[in-house]
């Protein structure tokens, strides 16, 4: 037997799998940053709890869950419950025992040391998990685990609140899916023992890299800082990776994380309740947040829209540096002076470039298929209103502010390759870099700019505004494209 788990938060468990016993063995074995291992027997086709446990070097949690809770054993109860009391009687660290099993005597064999009792609802957040709760530690385990499946950011809230009140170091609570993703990195914030990384991506789990470097898991503590990206779909996102090589460069304690809200009143409530510090905000929330903070910048309330907020004595302040990350970028390779722009889509990114534009002494049109919207955008310049794709020869340069072609949709485009007649097209997608838009205009002869120098520019004025210091130069730019070739690789894997 190994040496017994010290528990200090947050501590890192990673869930292995495989096919047979020694398979599984030899994955336990492999791991090399894990505190604790979960050896999932109800994987294997021979479950030999001997096997499985013999000659480990770290502590381990024996799980052998059944079926009808999300489990792969399918045989008998009676022989599930001889594999988990061999593994209490052969010094497992810790065995799962499923709540609504009701093997009571099992935990009585310990005392209720060395158990994790587990109740997992693969729909939602029970209504009545602080009952639950209650229930599962009148039976003396040491470890009481919660997974619910949450289908929205305000659905972590109850996970939150249970930890709050914890105190003991024996719960861990998991919202599973997308939405609890803050759950399982933000360990300490939500009061768990552990959190659990692995492959079983249908739930949530994220892998043990990811966690220690992309999030640097072991570093954060309940002080740690916590920023996001706020919007709909927010999972390829790079601002991730920008943002926690910035703040590790910089040795500032603190985590940014995707936030997939399902309306801009979900990410508000879950916010102020996990008491943010501050979060980039994108698509579709740029304009719907504006209603939900306390002071908007004029540059803000000009765009009409926001993509920054600042978390100051509980108010909620909010900014917009698209403006000035769009501008930047562009100068940098193109004087707009005397050009006629031909902007695409009327959202906040377009609000954001049209307002940038608007003073360099460039002809501003703006094309949407909502034409009431398409007019409400060129009035900021102020421009005209096109149609719904530009005419050929209407534009000297092209600015995409749609998410069409964005990834995973990469053979998407906004306009037909024989319909870009103009000099320059600057497409403000950065997944991928090279989006079908950009390489038919590049086919063509026209100069070409991708979303990334707009991404790291506005990243670098929002990291500048939260911390009060620019981040290391090139560091964002590196993270964000070292992403983007994960990105490529697991695509063409998957292929």
């Amino acid at each position: 037997m190994c040496a017994s788990l010290v528990v200090s938060i947050p501590v890192l468990c990673v869930t292995v799998s495989a096919a047979t016993t020694a398979e599984l063995r030899q994955k336990r074995d492999s791991i090399a940053d894990a505190d604790l291992v979960e050896l999932r027997l109800d994987s294997v086709s021979d479950p030999d709890v001997a096997g499985a446990l013999e000659g480990r070097r770290r502590p381990v949690v024996v799980t052998c869950r059944p079926t009808w809770e999300g489990g792969g054993f399918r045989g008998s109860e009676e022989e599930r419950k001889r594999l988990l009391g061999e593994a209490i009687a052969l010094g497992a660290e810790f065995v799962d025992l499923e709540w609504r099993a009701h093997f009571d005597d099992l935990i009585a064999r310990t005392g209720g040391k060395r158990i994790v009792l587990s109740a997992h609802d693969f729909r939602s957040v029970p209504i009545d998990l602080d009952e639950r709760v209650r229930a599962m530690r009148s039976t003396g385990a040491e470890v009481v685990k919660i997974a619910a499946a949450t289908n929205s950011l305000s659905d972590c809230i109850p996970l939150l609140q249970l930890g709050s009140g914890d105190g003991r170091g024996g719960l861990i609570a998991i919202g599973m899916g997308p939405h609890g993703f803050a759950t399982r990195v933000l360990a300490a914030r939500f009061g768990s023992r552990w959190t659990y990384a692995g492959t079983l991506g249908d739930i949530g789990q994220a892998s043990a890299e990811s966690l220690l470097n992309d999030y640097h898991y072991r570093s954060i503590t309940e002080s740690t800082a916590v920023y996001g990206v706020a919007g709909g779909s927010v999972a390829h996102s790079v601002s991730p990776s920008m943002h926690n090589a910035a703040f590790r460069a910089a040795r500032v304690d603190a985590v940014y994380l995707p936030f997939p809200a399902t309306s801009a009143e979900d990410f508000h409530r879950f916010a102020r309740a996990l008491g943010i510090s501050g979060a980039s905000v994108t698509i579709p929330l740029k304009v719907a947040l504006h209603e939900y903070v306390d002071e908007v910048s004029s540059v803000a309330r000009r765009i009409g829209a926001i993509n920054t907020i600042r978390v100051d004595s509980g108010r909620w302040l909010s900014d917009n540096t698209d403006a000035a990350g769009f501008l930047e970028s562009l100068v940098e390779r193109v004087s707009p002076d005397g050009l006629r722009v031909a902007i695409l889509g009327a959202g906040g990114a377009a609000r954001a470039v049209t307002v940038a534009l608007a003073s360099t002494g460039c002809s501003v049109r703006v094309h949407a298929r909502n034409r009431a919207q398409a007019e409400e955008v060129a009035s900021l310049a102020p421009g005209a209103v096109g149609p719904w794709p530009p005419e050929p020869g209407s534009w000297d340069l092209l600015v995409n502010c749609t998410p069409i072609g964005l990834y995973p949709r990469v053979d998407d485009t906004p306009v037909a390759k024989e319909q870009l007649t103009g000099r320059y097209v600057y497409d403000l997608i950065y997944n991928p870099q090279a989006t079908r838009l950009l390489r038919d205009a590049a086919s063509l002869g026209c100069q070409t700019i991708g979303g990334l120098d707009m991404l790291v520019a506005q990243a670098q004025e929002q990291f500048n505004w939260w911390t009060g210091s620019r981040p290391h130069a090139g560091v964002m730019r590196e993270a964000a494209l070292t992403r983007l070739a994960e990105f490529t690789r697991d695509e063409n894997h998957l292929v």
